[in-house]
């Protein structure tokens, strides 16, 4: 129910076009099937399995995003560093690589 609410609420945020054009984008197709499959295999009573599907899908998509999150993470009092250091190692360094909108 919340991958749902997620994609409706995404669509309210920055629009049906811009949402259709991120989730259609050549390179996060990957993403966005193995994020749509996992949905369908949560609603088919395959909870473990959908879930680390659809895990794979959201890192696809929104893996380029964890960089940008960890700086701002980095600026949360005594944890903040350690929490911005485990996103960029997580992101792999893609600080902003193309951003959708």
């Amino acid at each position: 129910m919340g991958n749902i609410l997620f994609l409706i609420g995404l669509t309210i945020i920055i629009g049906l076009q811009k949402t259709v054009k991120f989730f259609a984008r050549r390179e996060k197709l990957k993403g966005t099937a193995a994020f749509a499959a996992g949905i369908l295999l949560i609603l088919l009573r395959w909870p473990l399995v959908g879930f680390v599907v659809e895990l794979y899908g959201i890192m696809v998509l929104f893996g380029d995003f964890l960089a940008t999150i960890a700086g701002f993470a980095a600026n949360i009092p005594i944890i903040g560093p350690y929490i911005a250091q485990a996103l960029e190692r997580v992101s792999g360094g893609r600080r902003n690589a193309e951003l959708p909108v």
